[in-house]
C-alpha cells in the first residue's frame, strides 16, 4: 500500500468494480486516453478482474481517505500473447476527471512500476495518444522513452489517432 496526500493507493477489490466502471465509461464517452466506443458493462469489467488475478497481474485504485471514493485505477496486462513476451506487459493508468492534476496518475504509476519489479516484469509499455502531451511527459518523467509513432492506427469520435508507443525498460534485463 502506498500513500499520497489524501489517497491511499492500494489492490482493488470487487467492491471497486463499480467506480472503476464509472471512470472507464466516462473516458470512453468523453475522452481520447480510451480508444474505446463502447461502454464497459459490469460483466466485462468482473471478466476483466477475474482475468487479471488469474495471471498475477495488479489492479490498483486511488482511494480518498476520508470520504472512500475510488479517484483512479491502474492496471497492466500481456503486451502480446505470445510467450516470447511473458516479461513484457502494457499498462493503463485512468482517473476520474473531478480529481485529474493532483498527481495521482503519478503515484498510481509508480506503484504499478513497483508492482512490475517484483513480478520480474521487464519492460512497461505504454500506448498513448499522441495528443495526450500530459501522459507522455508523466511518462518521460517516470523514466519511459519514446520508441514509436504510429499515425493514423485508430479513431475516435470520427477522427484519426496518432499512437506513441513508450517504454520501461527495468534496469536488470539480461538479454539471455
Amino acid at each position: 500500500m502506498f500513500h499520497h496526500n489524501d489517497f491511499i493507493i492500494r489492490p482493488a477489490q470487487a467492491t471497486d468494480l463499480t467506480a472503476i466502471q464509472q471512470i472507464i465509461n466516462t473516458e470512453i464517452a468523453t475522452g481520447t486516453a480510451n480508444w474505446g466506443t463502447i461502454s464497459k458493462s459490469m460483466a466485462q469489467l468482473e471478466q476483466w478482474w477475474q482475468h487479471l488475478q488469474q495471471h498475477n497481474f495488479p489492479l490498483l485504485v486511488a482511494q480518498h481517505k476520508e470520504h472512500q471514493t475510488i479517484a483512479g485505477y491502474a492496471d497492466y496486462d500481456h503486451f502480446r500473447s505470445l510467450s516470447g513476451y511473458k516479461q513484457s506487459v502494457e499498462h493503463s493508468v485512468f482517473i476520474h476527471p473531478d480529481y485529474n492534476r493532483r498527481g495521482l496518475g503519478k503515484a498510481l504509476l509508480t506503484a504499478l512500476l513497483y508492482e512490475a519489479q517484483q513480478h520480474d516484469i521487464k519492460v512497461m509499455v505504454a500506448a498513448i495518444d499522441q495528443e495526450n502531451v500530459a501522459s507522455i511527459r508523466l511518462h518521460q518523467q517516470l523514466g519511459f522513452v519514446q520508441t514509436g509513432l504510429m499515425p493514423k492506427v485508430g479513431q475516435k469520435f470520427g477522427q484519426w489517432r496518432d499512437l506513441v508507443l513508450m517504454q520501461y525498460t527495468f534496469e536488470d534485463v539480461n538479454p539471455l
